[in-house]
């Protein structure tokens, strides 16, 4: 899959999610890039062997004060690597493209790991 037709799969996934997501999204760049670099993966304290979908990079809005402002976007970068590792079809691809987002998403809202598995996005 070419990198324009993975960021089409996002954009999919993107506009599938509820309106409540949709509408709690502000300064947030969402990336699709190939694999993780070596800091991204110990950002997000990914085990040898294992493949990291997406990462979230900023400061969640639940630990923002009232002197947050005037900052660069916080970022979503979506891993193609790792969606074409694990899905065999683009409906696969488009399907856990969302369910990265919505995870990462929920880093954010600064919902915390456990939480995002009880939820069914872990």
């Amino acid at each position: 899959m070419t990198r324009r037709e993975f960021q089409e799969v996002v954009s999919a996934a993107l506009d599938e999610l509820p309106p409540e997501f949709q509408d709690a999204i502000h300064n947030l760049d969402i990336q699709v890039r190939w694999a993780p670099t070596p800091e991204e993966r110990r950002r997000g304290r990914l085990l040898p062997g294992h493949d990291l979908f997406g990462i979230y990079m900023g400061i969640p809005i639940t630990r923002r004060t009232s002197g947050y402002g005037m900052v660069v976007p916080d970022v979503i970068i979506i891993y193609q690597r790792s969606h074409e590792h694990a899905c065999r079809t683009r409906q696969e691809m488009i399907e856990q493209a969302r369910q990265t987002l919505l995870h990462e998403i929920g880093h954010y809202m600064g919902i915390d790991e456990d939480r995002l598995r009880e939820l069914g996005v872990g």
